[in-house]
């Protein structure tokens, strides 16, 4: 549970909107307050980004999306809200009197978030009737996509309300960092004015163009940080002496003159010029919602890719991400006490992201697996044979798998799969999958499996005890009534 009933975002832009997405996506009621004639319109695009990018990132069950209301007065949006988000333009004085109104409105208990990218929470809370509550949460774009959000406090903020700032994100997929002293622009801001300043002086000086500083940065150290970040990535340049030999090794050359940090570029007509140039060829024609789709898609990429990293447990942001996954199969899993019995099982819902193409420009083998493994859990989870079941000891394994290929399943592509259950006896689970093409229903794949209930502390089959066995049986005398799909009982081989 996110411990946030219901959430209210103050400023529905990029940064807003993303907060938006990511309340909605997680199950929570979010009222807004924009008094932008085009707030809806741009709410309603981010959200959709959102939900296009969430069906490629991950197969577990989403909640229900919760309820969005866009409200006529801040009042209104506020009222009742656990969490409020501020995300008004970055001005002291604008955002200091939005938090204000906020403050006198809201419930005393209330967290109140700012998504500054750089104002100090003190100066914000300064007039505050209940500054306790007032902390920055900054996150970064896209917010629906990418988990990290820096905690700040103010002089006036208490130690309980970042405390449970931090424990309510982790269940909207987010990453709440403690920052430990208020400083302008907090971690993130400050590493990336530095880079933003030395990139600036390399293009006024016409050391590169823009593509050319874009390429060093994506093709070489951009790919380090987003798996090791910068001290583990140059803890590992130290080689076997580790940080120590590093810094011994290249902290002489801070004092090299290889930066223009302390300098200030100037921003004139003549190099907003070159870099608006030089930016509008590197797009070559791509919109900003196409840049924004490109963008989602690999994004979506390098967190399935980190998922699976350190050995299948999940690495930095893969690892929230799996663990985010783990706790929505927890809660969405084995909640459906009732189903059609005229049709298959319709289990899972997803789309074919980057992470999932090939060479071919399909969806490769191994994900066709994947896919009717997640079938195949979800299946589990509906009988009761849940996360609490299995760490308990007692599971269902897999022991033999047949699939045939169909069709094609493109890029981005909207998919389902539907279960049906052939036979059922105390130890042998007999289940019949296939995918379908959502938006026409054809057959992609299907796959035919046998699985067997077993004692995974003795490591033997052993019988499924009757609650198990009463909802499976309950569900096989339904299919049992259904014609028997075609396929099975086929095997691989050559007519001669």
């Amino acid at each position: 549970m996110t411990g946030i009933n219901k959430a209210a975002c103050i400023g529905g832009g990029v940064i807003g909107g993303g907060w938006i997405a990511r309340f909605l996506l997680a199950g929570i009621d979010v009222d807004v307050f924009d008094p932008h004639p085009e707030a809806s319109r741009i709410v309603g695009e981010v959200v959709a980004n959102a939900e296009k990018a969430y069906a490629m990132l991950t197969g577990a069950p989403l909640p229900p999306r919760g309820r969005l209301i866009f409200c006529k007065t801040l009042e209104e949006a506020v009222a009742g809200a656990d969490w409020i988000q501020e995300s008004v333009p970055e001005r002291l004085d604008l955002k200091r009197g939005v938090l204000n109104e906020i403050d006198a409105v809201a419930r005393p208990d209330a967290l109140i978030g700012s998504s500054t990218s750089g104002l100090l929470p003190t100066d914000l809370q300064r007039d505050m009737k209940y500054p306790e509550r007032l902390f920055v949460a900054h996150p970064y774009n896209p917010v629906y996509l990418l988990p990290l959000v820096e905690i700040v406090a103010g002089e006036k903020t208490s130690a309980a309300t970042i405390q449970t700032a931090i424990e309510r994100l982790p269940p909207l997929g987010m990453k709440g960092v403690h920052i430990a002293k208020e400083i302008e622009a907090f971690v993130g801001d400050r590493l990336l004015e530095a880079l933003w300043r030395e990139a600036l002086w390399l293009i006024h000086d016409d050391i590169c163009t823009v593509e050319t500083l874009d390429d060093v940065i994506r093709y070489s150290f951009g790919l380090r940080w987003a798996q090791m970040g910068l001290f583990q990535t140059y803890r590992i340049a130290g080689g076997e002496a580790g940080m120590r030999h590093f810094l011994a090794q290249f902290g002489p050359c801070l004092a090299w003159p290889w930066t223009k940090l302390t300098d200030v570029v100037d921003l004139d007509d003549a190099l907003i010029e070159k870099i608006g140039r030089q930016s509008d060829e590197q797009a070559a024609g791509l919109s900003i919602r196409e840049l924004e789709r490109i963008r989602d898609e690999n994004l979506v990429g390098i967190l399935q890719a980190l998922k699976g990293g350190d050995g299948g447990k999940g690495w930095g942001a893969g690892r929230l991400l799996k663990d985010f996954e783990q706790s929505l199969w927890a809660q969405g899993g084995g909640t459906t006490t009732s189903f059609d019995p005229s049709k298959p099982l319709r289990l899972v819902e997803t789309k074919v992201s980057p992470a999932w193409v090939d060479y071919n420009g399909h969806m490769t083998e191994h994900r066709y697996l994947q896919v009717f493994g997640d079938t195949s859990d979800a299946l589990l989870r509906l009988i009761g044979v849940d996360v609490a079941y299995v760490e308990a000891g007692q599971s269902y394994y897999t022991v033999e798998t047949h699939i045939r290929h169909l069709g094609e399943a493109k890029l981005g592509q909207a998919i389902h799969s539907t279960c049906r259950i052939l036979d059922v006896d105390d130890k042998r689970l007999h289940v019949f999958h296939t995918i379908h093409d959502t938006a026409t229903g054809e057959t992609i794949a299907t796959a035919e499996h046998m699985l067997l209930h077993v004692d995974s502390k003795a490591g033997k089959a052993t019988p499924a005890p009757a609650v198990i066995l009463d909802k499976v049986k309950a569900i096989a005398r339904a299919h049992a009534e259904l014609a028997a799909p075609e396929g099975v009982g086929r095997h691989v081989g050559q007519r001669r």
